[in-house]
């Protein structure tokens, strides 16, 4: 069985609250920021591919009053990024000693991920990994997973994905793919042990 993570949330914590907490004193204030001008859904577009210039300039149209915080998002970026979720690199890592074929599919900007691998050493364990914003296209689609099997030369249902997103869970399905819906490195053990994979 081949064995597809997802990166954010899975083996990388993200979470843009860990910058933001450091510039704004009022928490509501932030969560307003975060919802209504550096929001999920803008942030989704560098994921696609989106260039940061235009994903700046296009906060600053809509919010001026907030240009220095926007800003932040791109300059101070790789302070969401706290560190690695240890009980699932270590999932990883045994996986990887068993001779599991490990890949990885990733909705990250293409930018901002190759700062990031640097960062971290388990990422060179995989045998491919699939980054949306360099591809131009995001999970949940199937074709971003049908894209990793003609990449790979890898059959839909001898994959597994793990993701912590129910609808990218559903894409992998919808590919013939089978998955898991990651919530906890405990649950995740638990759940390929029942696989037979650990």
């Amino acid at each position: 069985m081949n064995v597809v993570f997802d990166l954010g949330m899975v083996l990388i914590e993200w979470d843009p609250r860990h910058l933001y907490r450091k510039v704004f004193d009022d928490p509501d204030k932030m969560e307003w920021f975060l919802a209504e001008v550096c929001h999920g859904a803008w942030n989704v577009e560098q994921d696609r591919g989106r260039a940061w210039e235009a994903a700046i300039a296009d906060a600053i149209t809509r919010h001026p009053a907030w240009e220095k915080e926007i800003r932040l998002f791109r300059e101070r970026w790789m302070e969401m990024v706290p560190g690695a979720i240890d009980g699932s690199v270590q999932i990883l890592e045994e996986l990887h000693r068993n001779g599991t074929p490990l890949f990885a599919i990733t909705n990250w900007n293409g930018e901002t991920f190759r700062e990031t691998r640097a960062r971290f050493a388990f990422l060179t364990l995989f045998r491919d990994i699939v980054v949306s914003g360099d591809e131009r296209i995001i999970k949940p689609d199937p074709a971003i997973f049908a894209m990793l099997c003609e990449r790979n030369h890898l059959v839909a249902s001898e994959c597994l994905f793990i993701d912590d997103s129910m609808k990218n869970v559903h894409g992998a399905e919808a590919a013939g793919w089978q998955s898991l819906h990651f919530t906890t490195p405990e649950k995740l053990r638990s759940d390929l042990r029942a696989h037979g994979i650990l």
